[in-house]
């Protein structure tokens, strides 16, 4: 589970129980990996769900949707409000969502 805004409150969770334990569950497959895109950038899973979690356009919201859409290998589930989705990556990248 990948997010373009803040981290998720169990990646949070996570990281302050270390860098190992926290990237122990990259490799857990039973488990579910929690990342920020900006930390995911050249990584892959065979399922991400993105959660575009931010409220308005900022600074690289372009760049992190990008991030995240490009990291799943077999299956991509995104969440979040569809005009952002237009605001950041325009209408041809919703219309290919299906937004």
């Amino acid at each position: 589970m990948l997010s373009t805004g803040s981290r998720h409150p169990i990646q949070v969770e996570r990281q302050e129980e270390g860098a190992q334990a926290y990237w122990k569950t990259f490799w857990d497959n039973d488990d579910i990996f929690y990342g920020h895109v900006l930390g995911f950038k050249g990584l892959e899973r065979s399922v991400i769900i993105l959660a575009l979690n931010e409220s308005t356009p900022r600074e690289r919201s372009r760049e992190r949707l990008y991030v995240g859409l490009s990291r799943a290998r077999e299956q991509l589930v995104v969440c979040g409000d569809p005009e952002f989705v237009r605001q950041v990556g325009g209408p041809e990248l919703a219309s290919r969502l299906k937004l």
